[in-house]
């Protein structure tokens, strides 16, 4: 029973604290504005960007998604340099002929697709209808669709004969077929020019949306010999994209293509090798590693911005002790111990603290989510670092009014209460 009072009591003391520091607040509303405020910044600095580039990986990991940790590609190597005191020069083309004879010769338990690049500046038209001229043109084969991850909406895809001749066959991506067709009108079996080349619909793609301000559904892909015939093959490079069947043997089964492409391309041993050689989940990492360092740089602000703001709190607080003697006399000499003046001070920082922290957050996300929407990338919801904020801000609180709650708990309440 003793027990019960007794928590009772506190419970009713603790509360009474908090009104008389929310009545302490509200009579220094200005400082304590300024004091959140300064606070609200420093935490607002560290959300907005943490959720800015949590949106960023966000999207592109949902952009490689589609290609999984089972795909590995293949490119002409284009860096130079120098390496072990010589000079490294650019890789040559990897051909079709190159590219043709790796996918015949490659593991069955990899499924290799060869794609080349045609224009990125095509117009397609279709009687009085036109896109922009910002239309590019793939070269692809009959595995394209599967080891990059697209799916088709209507029609079919290309079968392996029609991938190897000249027909003028074409997929085209969602934003396309709305261009180019009314809604009542069927885009499949249709036609329509690339130049002066006609092209079939045979299938449109499902949409994939924006990719870092760029559309992914304005895209066409004819057969390869198409690209070689309309926009010749002189100096272009192919290049192939590998999915393997058990994502957990990747690493091998890449060390292993990596070996047929040395000897498709004629790489001698022990020299560089004349292709390079990427995983799609490494395009992932790499950009966490880069967005790391905009973290860093933002958490480094932040505590900063939260160091000058625990500077300010502490003088507010300090200067609230002077102010509040006779207040501070009156509850010692009614039987307050030094430790709830303590507490009560304590509170008091703690309060305008979370305040701050709200602030902060609300302010940080919608920066943030703001940035994400002009990047067009997901909107987040970055929990770890939102409560980062919280804790941030508690800390912040309690190491700036932890000194001025100890003065006034010491103050002689004789003293105090002689004080005008």
């Amino acid at each position: 029973m003793y027990a019960v009072h007794s928590h009772n009591m506190k419970t009713e003391l603790l509360i009474e604290m908090m009104r008389i520091a929310v009545r302490s607040i509200r009579s220094n509303l200005l400082r304590t504005s300024l004091t959140i405020a300064i606070i609200g910044l420093g935490i607002m600095a560290l959300i907005s960007m943490t959720t800015a580039t949590s949106s960023l990986e966000a999207n592109v990991t949902q952009q490689f998604s589609s290609l999984g940790t089972d795909v590995f590609t293949f490119r002409q190597r284009t860096e130079t340099g120098v390496n072990r005191g010589q000079r490294v020069k650019a890789g040559e083309p990897i051909t079709y002929e190159e590219a043709q004879r790796f996918a015949a010769e490659v593991s069955d338990e990899i499924t290799a697709s060869y794609s080349v690049y045609g224009t990125s500046q095509a117009t397609l038209k279709r009687g009085q209808e036109q896109t922009n001229p910002n239309i590019q043109i793939l070269g692809i084969e009959e595995h394209y669709l599967e080891v990059s991850g697209y799916d088709l909406d209507k029609g079919r895809n290309l079968t392996p004969k029609e991938a190897r001749s000249s027909q003028r066959l074409a997929l085209i991506g969602s934003d396309l077929a709305s261009e180019l067709f009314d809604p009542w009108e069927e885009p499949v079996g249709a036609d329509f020019s690339i130049g002066s080349q006609r092209y079939q619909v045979i299938g449109v793609l499902k949409s994939r949306g924006q990719s870092f301000g760029m559309s992914q559904d304005n895209q066409c892909y004819v057969p390869i010999p198409c690209i070689r015939q309309q926009f010749s093959d002189e100096n272009r490079s192919y290049r192939i994209a590998c999915k393997v069947d058990n994502p957990e043997q990747i690493a091998s089964l890449a060390e292993e293509a990596m070996g047929v492409m040395r000897v498709v391309r004629q790489d001698r041993p022990g020299e560089d090798l004349s292709f390079r050689v990427a995983m799609s989940n490494s395009l992932v990492d790499t950009l966490q590693e880069a967005t790391s360092g905009i973290t860093m740089a933002a958490t480094i602000i932040g505590i900063i911005t939260l160091f000058g703001a625990g500077i300010g709190l502490m003088n507010i607080m300090l200067v609230s002790v002077s102010e509040r003697t006779r207040e501070i006399g009156t509850r010692k000499a009614l039987g307050a111990t030094p430790n709830a003046i303590r507490s009560q001070f304590l509170i008091e920082v703690i309060i305008i603290g979370q305040l701050g922290g709200a602030v902060g957050i609300a302010l940080g996300l919608a920066t943030g989510n703001a940035i994400a929407f002009f990047m067009e990338t997901p909107f987040v919801l970055p929990w770890g670092w939102m409560i980062s904020g919280v804790i941030l801000s508690l800390l912040t609180s309690i190491a700036s009014g932890y000194y001025p709650a100890r003065q006034a708990a010491k103050l002689d309440p004789i003293v105090a209460l002689g004080r005008e």
